[in-house]
């Protein structure tokens, strides 16, 4: 394993007035990795992610990226600094296209100032030019070609998952946090959701950390699982190593068999 993580979670905890959602909670994720946090309703797995992107402060703890503390700063600074968060439901303009909601998501990469948008500078005319070139490509690497001019309202759930993956990568990520991408898909478009996710880090050597409840999905997707039960880490390791842990067995899996797929 890479001595030189790019991404730490140190101690982290989080508490709410009396409750400890998250209590020092640490694991490393490594670059170009797959590695997902699983858990039952309730366990603390959404606080964790905002924790990590800084829409929440810690409590006690760090989120390291490449070494460099990141916790507890605005959420657009952690996301130009690489750690991109995307929801279960999608931040779009229903009333854009699949293509204009990409190209608006490069504006976190924007070089011209406001004013120069607003004046049409020639800074900014030149980031509009090169967001609809990285747009365009985006859409062909994600293999949207056939929706690039649909109406995001008129997207049925499986491209408008695709769609949110597509806006996390307008803002080149180096880690991408993905929250539940799976949610609401039948077999096949988890199928591909799955493949798209492999094909950003395989391709564009992306780091990918997600939180899912479809345990089938992740055993195929995940290098490594994390497991969180009332705020705590309880298990740590392969998809293989979870599978046959007996504390993920009786706090979260139940019935091995039926729970996993297998």
């Amino acid at each position: 394993m890479n001595p030189n993580p790019i991404l730490e979670v140190d101690q982290v905890t989080r508490r709410f007035g009396g409750l400890t959602a998250v209590n020092k909670v640490s694991f490393t994720v490594q670059p170009s990795e797959i590695l997902s946090v699983i858990g039952p309703n309730g366990a603390g797995k959404s606080t964790l992610f905002k924790l990590i992107s800084s829409f929440l402060h810690t409590s006690e703890g760090e989120v390291r990226l490449k070494g460099e503390r990141i916790s507890d700063l605005a959420p657009h600074i952690v996301a130009r600094k690489g750690v991109v968060r995307t929801f279960q439901e999608t931040t779009i303009f229903r009333a854009m296209t699949v293509r204009e909601n990409i190209i608006i998501a490069h504006h976190l990469r924007a070089k011209a100032s406001l004013a120069g948008y607003f004046w049409g500078s020639a800074a900014a005319r030149q980031d509009q030019a090169a967001f609809a070139r990285s747009a365009d490509e985006i859409i062909q690497f994600l293999g949207m070609g056939a929706i690039a001019n649909e109406l995001a309202s008129n997207l049925p759930q499986g491209n408008l998952r695709a769609l949110g993956i597509a806006i996390g990568l307008a803002t080149d990520p180096k880690v991408l946090l993905l929250d539940e991408p799976f949610a609401g898909m039948n077999h096949d478009e988890t199928m591909h959701m799955v493949q798209l996710v492999q094909n950003v880090r395989q391709e564009r050597g992306i780091t990918v950390l997600l939180v899912e409840h479809d345990i089938p999905a992740v055993m195929k997707i995940s290098d490594r699982i994390v497991v969180i039960n009332f705020g705590e880490k309880i298990a740590e390791g392969t998809p293989e190593d979870i599978r046959n842990n007996d504390k993920v067995i009786e706090a979260y899996l139940g019935r091995e068999d039926d729970a996993i797929g297998m």
